[in-house]
């Protein structure tokens, strides 16, 4: 049976992209191919895949441990190599972008924030993204607190005209223009 679609098949049946790569690497597959078939499997375009695979390749997939498939495709999920891009909406792209704003604004940004940021940026989580940043604030010596909050305010007030949404960003937002008037 093709890789991919015994990756389709295991997918189907309500496994997670890591344990569906852990089954392929323990039926002996190499790690490489595995990987790739769980991304075409999950119809993530094969650029995409690629770079992806490449920026991880050596430390995880060249040269593999005895039985640490599961723990490799843990890994593999937690770097966000299986994340499924969604095609943003004009105004999602807008949202996006007044994140992006906010994030220079912040005058500096730890890395495990940056990656999960740019996970929600890459799969339409945006309602996480926007709480995660409300929740943070900028630097006091690199920051700019005005611009700061002035675009999480924008990207809230966008958050919020979407039909149905959360409810936790309405809070954020009047959290956001709290700390847009006093700056």
């Amino acid at each position: 049976m093709h890789l991919a679609t015994l990756a389709r098949h295991t997918l189907s049946r309500g496994a997670t992209p890591a344990a569906t790569y852990a089954l392929l690497a323990r039926l002996g597959h190499q790690p490489l191919p595995c990987a790739q078939a769980v991304c075409l499997a999950l119809d993530i375009p094969s650029v995409e895949t690629a770079r992806r695979l490449g920026e991880c390749h050596d430390a995880l997939l060249a040269d593999p441990r005895p039985d640490s498939e599961a723990d490799t495709g843990e890994v593999l999920e937690a770097l966000g190599v299986f994340d499924v891009p969604k095609q943003l909406t004009p105004t999602e792209r807008t949202v996006v972008a007044h994140f992006l704003t906010a994030i220079d604004a912040m005058g500096g940004i730890r890395p495990g924030h940056q990656h999960g940021l740019t996970r929600w940026f890459t799969t339409g989580n945006l309602t996480a993204a926007y709480l995660s940043l409300a929740a943070a604030a900028p630097l006091p010596r690199t920051g700019s607190p005005a611009l700061y909050w002035t675009s999480l305010v924008q990207a809230g007030e966008l958050l919020t005209a979407a039909p149905n949404p959360d409810p936790r960003i309405r809070y954020a937002l009047a959290h956001c223009r709290t700390q847009a008037a006093r700056t």
